[in-house]
């Protein structure tokens, strides 16, 4: 009866199913209306009192067990959220985050039980030179997601770019811009990616993971 019951409830949500095509057909979905423009400028606002507060610190390389700083694989500064916050800002992102895992779990069986998400800022000269999201150690990670919070005057030539490399080797490099209210999300032990130097202004970002048990 229960089961009958969350068949008949299921209502199919076109955007979490271009995602879901997305990533079966190429690995990686670009979205640009996840959030309306008002969430965005909260989910700024709240980067910014934090990183204004000198909350954040230097991101590292590698999981808790081997963790390390090298300036000349990545240089930007991260917040980590907390789900359980009363914050605005994190009760918003959070409730839409676990709005699109129930989703993909009930349509595709991921089997998502974890998230682990902070603010990133990259400072101007700044990069994450290129890397996959999953470690030897620890392959829980199933999905990347990024959701660029750049202001609305953001421009190409900024630079922070997110590279996405396909595994086709014969295939060109995806050039993915930081558009304000653009999220990215690609799965984690497949594909490639690096963060381009960062030319001007610097770049806002909450950056996270989908993990399995």
């Amino acid at each position: 009866m229960a089961e009958l019951f969350d068949q008949l409830e299921f209502v199919e949500d076109p955007l979490y199913e271009t995602i879901i095509n997305d990533l079966l057909q190429q690995h990686y979905s670009v979205i640009d209306n996840f959030f309306s423009e008002e969430e965005i400028v909260l989910l700024r606002a709240s980067l910014l009192d934090k990183y204004h507060e000198d909350c954040f610190k230097r991101a590292a390389i590698g999981n808790k067990f081997d963790e390390q700083i090298l300036d000349q694989i990545r240089g930007d500064f991260v917040f980590w959220i907390d789900e359980g916050s009363t914050s605005k800002a994190a009760q918003l992102f959070f409730k839409k985050i676990n709005a699109m895992v129930s989703y993909l779990n009930k349509t595709c069986f991921l089997g998502i039980f974890h998230k682990e998400f902070h603010y990133a800022v990259y400072p101007k000269g700044t990069f994450y030179k290129r890397h996959l999201d999953t470690f030897q150690n620890d392959d829980r990670r199933k999905l990347s997601l990024v959701c660029y919070l750049n202001d609305s005057n953001w421009k190409s030539e900024n630079g922070g770019e997110l590279v996405i490399y396909p595994n086709d080797v014969t295939a060109e490099p995806i050039v993915i811009h930081p558009l304000p209210g653009r999220v990215v999300i690609f799965e984690s032990q497949i594909l490639e990616h690096e963060v381009k130097r960062v030319l001007a202004t610097e770049r806002y970002s909450i950056t996270g993971w989908l993990k399995t048990r």
